[in-house]
């Protein structure tokens, strides 16, 4: 069986109130976190058919501040399957309801992962892709998962030998003490 994006894809709404300000004054990054595992758990079950749990978060750039009394959009759909992984792609937007003035917030990756009623993972839907933006975010993932076991790898390399990284810390604010 194969789903498309358009079949399990979620937009939600909420008026930014002032209680979930941070210590500046500003929605606190923490509460929106919380309405973004939301709706990547919401887009996943409704793609799987499943209760899914959030197996990893990629990259999650706060690129404007959100204000008290904006009003906050995400948009979220899956951009790519595996077996029982997916990748939700969300979107954040805020907008001054006063003035229309809209400001992109962030955009981030949640990988998702389908589990069935005995806790076990179990296979999710395949991906019919209907456009090119389809097939780019199938594609951008893919070479997201490549780019980070490339990254996996390379750290690997850096724990084991640190002694052959040590002469690049030399522009940093550090000293070597040991």
């Amino acid at each position: 069986m194969f789903k498309s994006p358009d079949e399990s894809r979620i937009q939600i709404s909420e008026l930014m109130l002032p209680s979930y300000t941070n210590f500046g004054g500003k929605i606190h990054g923490g509460y929106i976190l919380s309405l973004m595992d939301q709706i990547a758990f919401a887009c996943a079950s409704k793609h799987s058919g499943s209760y899914c749990v959030t197996a990893s978060v990629d990259k999650v750039n706060f690129l404007n501040p959100i204000e008290v009394g904006e009003l906050v959009t995400m948009m979220a759909s899956i951009n790519y399957v595996g077996s029982s992984s997916m990748v939700v792609g969300i979107r954040v937007e805020s907008e001054n309801i006063r003035t229309g003035t809209k400001k992109h917030c962030n955009s981030s990756y949640f990988t998702m992962v389908a589990i069935d009623d005995n806790g076990q993972t179990t296979q999710v839907p395949g991906l019919k892709l209907e456009t090119k933006i389809d097939a780019k975010r199938f594609i951008k993932a893919i070479k997201r998962r490549e780019s980070e076991e490339r990254k996996k790898e390379d750290l690997s390399l850096v724990y084991k030998n640190v002694n052959n990284y040590l002469d690049q810390l030399k522009d940093y604010r550090v000293v070597i003490d040991f």
